[in-house]
């Protein structure tokens, strides 16, 4: 099940994004859940039907000669004013609210879409007779239309919007016709397009509807479109890239040339979807892992700091952390039923000893096993065991961003779900909230078609998510499957035995796609207190360099990760630690040589001074423990 997270960013960033945090997919349809659905994406830009919010904002910059103005479009929670920390300077941010509208909300934007990719077709045929053209839907932020036809540049994409802007310069209407299969199959023979042809032989309804952009062009089409191409305003549609794309998808047939492009209502839309667009791009947690090295030694630092402070929360909130094995007989996935509804995400089985064993999926049912170790009463619930463990699933490699992976499971009694579920929320919240992760947007999932289970326990599953839902919730399970798979059972106040329930939840989900998650949230640029490096000391001139080692083995000792750089000018140093994202830098000269101190400068708070190495432990260990940046 999927769990989609909308996550509200700092307020020195002014950027809402998401991402998927845990695939988490379920073997067998037999739980209610919740899952979180994002209303905007860093990668897509959009996944959903949800109207999204950018606001226009005009920076205004304090210098010495009072403000200087500029214009900008940036996606965030708030319509009040606010400030944003810059490395030098705080600016003031007025807003402006603008609306982005979807497909799906907008029926005037869907049939913009869809008649700018006629309109594009149509530009293109202009230009290049010989193209011919195949498909042109609207998606999720424009359009695109295949054609076959030489490859595209850059310079060719520039033409065509230009011949577009004419065409929607001329008004022309959008006439619908009805017309008799033969007719169709006449009037595509009769302009050569093989592509049109085939797209006819996969229609089975008739008549068949074909819409003209005035007397010039025409093509097979259910609509709709826009009345006229007059009242698309050109300012607002954009030709984004061109990509290749196989006919039907099959690359046994021909290679197309794909136009991608986006187009909005007005133009302050695209404006704001131009800048959302390279805000996501800034924050793109693959060019920043690059360019930051956080996929080596120093993501690994920002790894055992997440699993610390997760595991820290569970132990505080009542849970036993366990670690399973990789590998089970065979037979344990049969049981769980993993095998007859998840097999194709599964590894090969593997003949040890004339057994059959198998990589793990998932870490449920070795949970379960720990839990039917010994004979439970009544009395011993709720029970809570995590686990942050490796699973193994096969896929594409492609898809393949996460096997690392936090699993929770509690056992308890029907009337102690509500609490536990609600337990799972502020436990999660608290965990989030240590990450700078705060505004959520739920959806409750209830009964699938397929489910295991009666009608009765079914509705006390849902009735209990949501009474747990008061303002907040997350992704977990109620199972009432496993612990009947696997028989477990309790001892009641009758002495009989009765089935407990098995409440599964992740809050991080896939700890490789979190960290991807905190890249982007933070555009790389880490809190003291995750950051890898959390100081760099700078020698003036390598005269310092003795000094500035026994600052750093200092600092280490007290806990600050910490790295002397040296080997080129100062300016360039503290240009490259600037570049690279390190929150503190200490500066040592002659001066703070004789006086046994350092000049400290904070990326978020500019020069703090020159301070003692006590001092600056001081402040460095508050900023750590209050989760505050210097």
């Amino acid at each position: 099940m999927a769990i989609l997270q909308r996550m509200a960013l700092s307020s020195h960033y002014l950027f809402t994004s998401s991402l998927r945090l845990s695939p988490n997919p379920t073997p067998i349809s037999h739980s209610s859940s919740l899952f979180l659905s994002p209303s905007k994406t860093p990668f897509s830009l959009s996944k959903t039907a949800l109207e999204r919010e950018i606001r226009v904002f005009g920076f205004f910059r304090r210098s010495k000669n009072g403000f200087s103005t500029t214009s900008s479009a940036v996606a965030t929670e708030s319509t009040e004013t606010a400030s944003v920390a810059g490395d030098n300077a705080q600016e003031e941010v007025l807003a402006e609210k603008i609306v982005l509208p979807t497909n799906e909300s907008s029926e005037k934007l869907l049939r913009i879409r869809h008649t700018c990719a006629h309109v594009m077709a149509m530009a293109v045929q202009k230009i290049f007779p010989d193209a011919k053209v195949t498909i042109g839907p609207w998606i999720e932020n424009g359009f695109y239309y295949d054609f076959d036809m030489e490859p595209l540049t850059d310079k060719d994409l520039k033409r065509i919007k230009k011949e577009m802007d004419r065409i929607i310069g001329r008004n022309l209407p959008l006439i619908r016709e009805e017309v008799s299969r033969d007719e169709a199959q006449k009037r595509i023979m009769a302009v050569n397009e093989p592509y049109k042809m085939e797209i006819l032989e996969s229609i089975k309804e008739d008549p068949i509807t074909i819409y003209h952009i005035g007397n010039d062009w025409w093509d097979l089409c259910a609509g709709p479109h826009v009345e006229s191409t007059g009242t698309i305003d050109r300012k607002a549609v954009e030709l984004e890239s061109v990509a290749g794309a196989y006919w039907r998808g099959d690359t046994n047939k021909p290679m197309l040339q794909r136009i991608y492009g986006t187009a909005w209502e007005n133009e302050k839309q695209l404006e704001a979807y131009l800048h959302f667009k390279e805000e996501a791009k800034r924050r793109d947690h693959r060019r920043l892992g690059q360019d930051l090295d956080l996929f080596s030694i120093q993501g690994a630092i920002v790894r055992h700091i997440i699993e610390d402070t997760w595991k820290k929360i569970h132990m505080d909130h009542g849970y036993d952390l366990l670690y399973t094995p990789h590998v089970a007989r065979a037979d344990l996935w049969k049981i769980s039923g993993h095998l007859d509804f998840y097999k194709e995400n599964m590894y090969d089985q593997m003949k040890i000893e004339e057994e059959l064993y198998q990589l793990r999926p998932m870490n449920c049912p070795y949970h379960i096993l720990v839990y039917k170790r010994k004979l439970h009463s009544y009395r011993d619930f709720p029970i809570r065991v995590a686990e942050l463990g490796t699973v193994y699933r096969y896929e594409l490699s492609g898809s393949l961003h996460g096997l690392f992976r936090d699993d929770a499971h509690i056992f308890c009694l029907e009337d102690q779900i509500k609490d536990e579920i609600r337990g799972v929320l502020d436990l999660t919240e608290e965990i989030l909230l240590q990450f700078g992760f705060s505004k959520y947007e739920v959806n409750l999932s209830t009964r699938p078609e397929k489910a295991v289970g009666g009608d009765d326990i079914w509705e006390k599953a849902t009735s209990a998510l949501k009474d747990a839902l008061d303002d907040k919730g997350w992704n977990y399970q109620v199972d009432f499957n496993l612990p009947q798979r696997f028989d477990i059972t309790y001892v009641d106040s009758n002495s009989e035995k009765q089935r407990p329930i098995m409440i599964h939840r992740a809050v991080l989900g896939s700890l490789e796609r979190f960290f991807g998650v905190l890249i982007e949230h933070y555009a790389g640029d880490f809190p003291l207190w995750l950051c890898p490096i959390q100081a760099r000391v700078l020698p003036v001139t390598d005269t310092q360099l003795d000094y500035c080692k026994e600052v750093t083995s200092k600092l280490k000792a007290s806990g600050i990760r910490v790295e002397v750089c040296s080997g080129e000018r100062l300016p360039k140093l503290i240009r490259n630690a600037e570049k690279q994202k390190i929150p503190l830098m200490a500066v040592v000269g002659p001066k703070e040589v004789e006086m046994q101190t350092v000049t400290v400068r904070s990326r978020f708070s500019g020069e703090l001074g020159t301070i003692t190495i006590d001092d600056f432990i001081g402040i460095c260990k508050k900023a750590v423990e209050n989760r505050t940046s210097v």
